[in-house]
């Protein structure tokens, strides 16, 4: 009997990190305005590559020191213990540092980055259909992200304002900070990412596929194996989660959503057997220890 967690924001939420999916998530470039959904893409990476990384960098990293909680640890004791198997949809990194073994970061790690490499490639390479590209390489490429080089690299051009921390990104200006992330990142602006030399946020961005990089095979594994599927603080607003529920169903196997305002999936009732439970993380947690 193996239980599958699979969890989304709401299980970060009482860390403090935010979704990033409200009004604050806005991000102007000149006189647009962009959504995080359209600034978290490969198509932003690629043609405003210092924009892109400005905004992670302000957006994000300044949440890098945040501590796991309750629910993260909690869950990491179900896996270690051999239980359960978690997938969650956070990029925060707050499971690893809770101490959980082994899990599926679906949506990668903004701890880590990977080389820039054609998408179309990862995606056939994983799908098993034959492509034309050198084949890519996965998830050995990771290497940890340089936030906290940032203030060196500023301090090296003489841009850094005195007393810049690393996790003081609003004081330093946007020209030299940008500057300095695409050198960290091995980007030159006049020119753009280069496949196999850039560094890329090891970030799914949304458009792009889910692959092996991202462990999707073992994602899939787990959820045949599943006896039971259990969603904590997910709006199931992503394809994985859908990919998952639909697993779910066809197999036969009972599922529980969690979350404060959990969503009405409109599954048929005799359909599957699927309960709806309006609580935090925290409070489901808490019941069970």
């Amino acid at each position: 009997m193996t239980t599958l967690y699979i969890t989304g924001a709401g299980v970060s939420a009482d860390s403090g990190i935010p979704t990033f999916r409200g009004e604050d998530g806005y991000w102007t470039i000149g006189s647009k305005n962009y959504t995080p959904q359209e600034m978290a893409t490969r198509h932003i990476y690629e043609t405003r590559p210092g924009q892109f990384l400005l905004w992670y960098y302000r957006r994000f990293a300044a949440y890098r020191d945040v501590p796991p909680n309750d629910v993260h640890r909690w869950l990491a004791s179900q896996c270690n213990s051999g239980a359960a198997h978690l997938i969650t949809q956070n990029i925060d990194g707050l499971d690893g540092r809770a101490g959980n073994a082994d899990y599926v970061c679906i949506h990668g790690r903004l701890d880590m980055m990977t080389a820039y490499d054609d998408q179309d490639a990862l995606h056939e390479a994983t799908t098993g259909v034959p492509n034309i590209f050198a084949p890519p390489v996965f998830g050995d490429v990771l290497v940890p992200a340089p936030w906290d080089d940032v203030s060196a690299a500023l301090r090296a051009t003489g841009a850094a304002p005195d007393g810049l921390e690393a996790d003081d990104p609003a004081s330093a200006d946007d020209a030299a900070l940008e500057a300095a992330l695409l050198h960290l990142c091995r980007i030159d602006p006049q020119v753009g990412p280069r496949p196999g030399q850039a560094l890329k946020p090891y970030v799914l961005l949304f458009d792009e596929y889910y692959t092996d990089l991202y462990r999707m095979g073992t994602a899939e594994r787990w959820m045949a194996e599943a006896s039971r599927m259990v969603f904590i603080g997910t709006s199931f607003s992503v394809n994985i989660t859908t990919i998952a529920l639909r697993s779910a169903i066809m197999r036969g196997i009972p599922v529980e959503i969690i979350d404060p305002n959990p969503v009405d999936l409109g599954i048929p009732e005799g359909m599957a057997d699927v309960s709806y439970l309006a609580m935090t993380a925290k409070e489901w947690v808490e019941a069970r220890s």
